[in-house]
């Protein structure tokens, strides 16, 4: 089982964002038994709220489908839960290190090193009030990311897949 926790900010755009789309395109492709796929927030602001309405219709101009989501936080234990810790900036590697400690197993990554341009940032929408653009990046994440996790899954049924 491939398990990744997608995070940012406040688990209302970005990283529910990017679970949504990254589950979306494992549903398709028939790959779901084989994921665990999830999100959370370093801060504490919007535990318990929705998708922010401007993300959701953003993900569903782009033909999303939108679950029943709730913002939470990360939880140091979700270390030994989780294959792999995605965010979308320095700022969200930064407190992802705080709230989980030392990152013995190099499981915390950034989303666009999985595409052709790997120190791209993924800015914060609720800021800068992109939606759309930032649904495009997390659409390239994605597709970068389950590229990359496809070529390990055929090399490597057996062992783990990071």
């Amino acid at each position: 089982m491939i398990r990744r926790l997608f995070v940012c900010h406040g688990n209302i755009c970005r990283s529910v964002g990017v679970q949504y789309i990254l589950q979306d395109l494992v549903n398709r492709n028939k790959l779901a038994k084989d994921f665990l796929i999830d999100s959370a927030a370093t801060s504490t602001e919007e535990i318990g709220n929705p998708i922010y309405p401007p993300m959701k219709a953003a993900l569903e101009r782009a033909h999303i489908p939108i679950g029943a989501h709730r913002a939470r936080q990360l939880r140091k234990e979700d270390y030994s839960l989780y294959d792999l810790f995605i965010g979308m900036d320095e700022e969200n590697e930064y407190y992802m290190r705080q709230i989980l400690g030392e990152d013995p197993d190099s499981k915390i990554h950034y989303l666009m090193e999985y595409t052709d341009s790997p120190e791209e940032i993924i800015e914060d929408p609720w800021y800068t009030r992109k939606f759309d653009h930032c649904t495009d990046q997390l659409k390239r994440g994605c597709q970068g990311l389950l590229a990359h996790l496809v070529i390990q899954i055929s090399n490597s049924k057996s062992g783990p897949v990071h």
